[in-house]
């Protein structure tokens, strides 16, 4: 389908951190390509995040309202986070779940996998579907404030047509799951959380 990739790889030459915050870095790099030229990277090192689909009963989704302070706006997105220190994506996924949204899951699906910055960050985010939902006690952040609403998919889809839903891992998801309810594909396969665990998806 494409040709070699062999003169697009980058190799690197040396790296430092030239900041590091509370839960990422800032990274310089030189790098050589394939025809011995020298240049500079810059980049941010994340620990990697979950996004989460929570599906009730009646086939709605759950969405969060909450303000992003880097863009200055409010945003309609799917609950997420980023991972703690040797956490995999689903365990990421259970705990941001009962944290944001006061929810617990009884099964699991991995919808995909996204990298949401590649032009500066190494942020890998995996984006899990669950159902069999009940509550729990929800334990939000110091400082971390948001709305909790059930949609459908069409008006997550009717919002994407008028640019009203421009976080990125929302559109992604949505778009999936409006492929899966046209039967344009699978529903992907569930799990309790512990399979994927044992069992990484990718």
């Amino acid at each position: 389908m494409f040709e070699s990739e062999a003169n697009l790889i980058e190799a690197k030459v040396s790296e430092g951190i030239v900041w590091k915050g509370d839960f990422f870095s800032v990274c310089r790099a030189q790098v050589q390509q394939a025809d011995a030229s020298v240049h500079i990277r810059e980049y941010i090192k994340h620990p990697g995040a979950a996004a989460i689909v929570p599906i009730n009963n009646r086939g709605e989704v759950l969405i969060e309202r909450q303000f992003r302070y880097a863009p200055r706006a409010v945003f309609t997105e799917f609950p997420a986070g980023k991972r703690d220190p040797g956490e995999a994506t689903i365990e990421t996924a259970v705990r941001e779940l009962a944290e944001e949204a006061g929810l617990q899951a009884q099964a699991w699906a991995f919808l995909t996998r996204i990298y949401p910055a590649i032009g500066f960050a190494d942020e890998l985010m995996d984006i899990w579907l669950c159902k069999g939902l009940s509550r729990v006690e929800q334990r939000l952040d110091e400082g971390e404030r948001l709305q909790l609403h059930w949609v459908s998919i069409g008006n997550l889809l009717e919002a994407i047509a008028k640019h009203q839903l421009p976080d990125v891992k929302t559109q992604i998801a949505s778009l999936w799951l409006a492929r899966i309810h046209d039967g344009l594909a699978e529903w992907p396969t569930f799990h309790a959380a512990s399979y994927w665990k044992d069992n990484p998806p990718i």
